[in-house]
């Protein structure tokens, strides 16, 4: 029996929006198994994923590491892959395309362009609109790739909350991967204390990441740990949902709370728009600013306001 092959290797904001995706893919291949290759960073989170039948680890190491590529290559033909769907787009799937593995049904960017188009101008489109395009060439039928529901990642979470607090809370992102800084708005504290002058009523929490526990010290909040770990995604995603409101920069978490249904606002900087990032829904907003250290906490407050007095 043939199956089904999806790429995608990262990061955490860019799988968070294949999940509608996920579903239309697996809707439309009821009778096949359905595997994904990605980062080992996302084994745990997509071995939840019920659009799923299984996950293949891609270390991603450099394309002159032969002995790599020939042991992926024999691993990736125990599976008969008769169709693949690359999500990720990137030179590195395009090359496993022409050298690594040999299928004529390939979904992908390249092979989804139209006579004459150019991969940089199919890029300017939002991130959402190019899954649609792309997997309705290749007869997906799409009722929820622009509407990806990241719901199947949260686990409950309420053992770990207990130990902190019963109120109501306000979620914050303040933090970026060392190599986005440009992204991050330096004024979360002056926010804090705002927020905390005026709506006594709620907790200000944050969660951070293995990189973040010493920074989160200097942030004036309460700090989400599993016994002073970390928690992990799907605990993170059973967070957002508990949370009552979420401002954050524009990163992974703030996807998720955007595809979680949540009310919220990112915060960003030149770098990118919202629309081509696919992160605004009815509900998760943007503000968007030239230069992010120029931005008042006073300013994103009064953005604010309104929603956390209605949520009082």
């Amino acid at each position: 029996m043939s199956n089904i092959l999806i790429i995608k290797h990262g990061s955490l904001g860019d799988i968070v929006q294949i999940s509608g995706a996920l579903k239309d893919i697996r809707e439309t291949h009821k009778n096949k198994k359905i595997f994904i290759l990605t980062t080992n960073a996302y084994v745990e989170l997509l071995s939840k994923c019920s659009y799923l039948d299984g996950v293949i680890v891609d270390k991603r190491l450099p394309r002159w590491n032969l002995f790599y590529l020939y042991k992926l290559r024999k691993l990736l033909k125990k599976f008969n892959f008769a169709q693949v769907y690359d999500l990720q787009n990137s030179a590195r799937t395009n090359f496993y395309r022409k050298y690594l593995l040999n299928i004529n049904s390939w979904c992908s960017t390249e092979t989804t362009l139209e006579k004459g188009q150019k991969k940089k101008d199919f890029d300017n489109d939002s991130v959402l609109s190019r899954f649609k395009i792309q997997l309705d060439k290749f007869n997906i039928i799409t009722n929820n790739t622009l509407n990806p529901d990241f719901r199947w990642a949260t686990t409950n979470i309420d053992n770990i909350l207990n130990k902190y607090f019963s109120k109501k809370f306000i979620l914050l992102f303040p933090f970026c991967s060392p190599q986005l800084q440009h992204k991050k708005w330096p004024h979360f504290n002056k926010l804090i204390s705002i927020i905390k002058s005026k709506h006594n009523n709620f907790e200000v929490v944050i969660a951070p990441g293995p990189e973040e526990l010493e920074e989160a010290k200097s942030i004036d909040s309460i700090s989400i740990t599993k016994n002073t770990r970390p928690i992990n995604m799907m605990e993170l995603a059973g967070l957002i949902l508990k949370s009552s409101y979420i401002i954050g920069n524009d990163t992974g978490p703030a996807h998720m709370a955007a595809h979680l249904g949540k009310n919220g606002l990112a915060i960003f900087g030149h770098h990118t728009s919202p629309q081509k990032v696919s992160i605004e829904t009815d509900k998760f907003k943007t503000l968007v600013v030239e230069n992010l250290n120029e931005l008042s906490p006073e300013l994103v407050y009064s953005k604010i306001r309104e929603k956390l007095e209605l949520i009082n």
